[in-house]
């Protein structure tokens, strides 16, 4: 995935509201650098995220089924770890799909569309398929089908088509230059910031 660059700084810095600077910042943060620094990393933090993501669907439609107490706890404790994954994911993408356009710049614009359109592509894919097996299954009269209330299946759904572009982000990210992000560039920012605010 293409950084900023000194080219042209996050897009428009001179149109940068306060909201903007504060989410870059967090987007930015160099703590979670490490994660994303290679290929193997990037594939294990965004199969962590999607593992996370099931099993905190799955947890929540028990919960909702069984109306079993006890699993409030598990649940609890997999969507603190859900919420941390996620922030990994977008800080390891520098906020690329979080950022408001004009903190991007064109390339940057680029991969978002392409990851856009990759994870159009592939959620659909994915519950094309899922459709397929259950239209299948019940034209053939099988047996053992999960009883499934359709409030879920739009839940399912709905986390399939939000969260794949971020996978897709994260599996297209690319590797962190040696000369990455310098401060010399964060101080080029607020001094771009300072002159629209002015």
């Amino acid at each position: 995935m293409t950084q900023p660059t000194t080219e042209r700084a996050f897009g428009d810095a001179k149109k940068a509201t306060t909201y903007d600077r504060a989410v870059f910042r967090v987007m930015n943060d160099a703590a979670v650098r490490p994660a994303f620094a290679t290929a193997g990393r990037r594939r294990a933090v965004v199969g962590a995220h999607a593992a996370l993501t099931v099993a905190t669907l799955t947890c929540t439609s028990l919960l909702y089924v069984r109306d079993t107490a006890w699993l409030v706890a598990p649940l609890a404790v997999l969507l603190v770890l859900w919420v941390v994954a996620t922030g990994t994911l977008n800080g390891g993408t520098r906020g690329l799909l979080e950022l408001r356009t004009r903190m991007l710049d064109e390339r940057q614009r680029a991969d978002r569309d392409r990851a856009g359109a990759v994870a159009h592509r592939a959620a659909t894919a994915l519950l094309a398929a899922a459709a397929g097996v259950f239209v299948l299954a019940e034209a053939v009269g099988a047996d053992g089908l999960p009883g499934v209330p359709a409030v879920w299946v739009l839940v399912y759904a709905l986390a399939t088509v939000w969260l794949m572009p971020l996978w897709v982000a994260g599996l297209q990210a690319r590797d962190e230059p040696a000369d990455d992000f310098s401060d010399d560039f964060a101080d080029e920012f607020q001094d771009g910031a300072a002159d629209g605010a002015g």
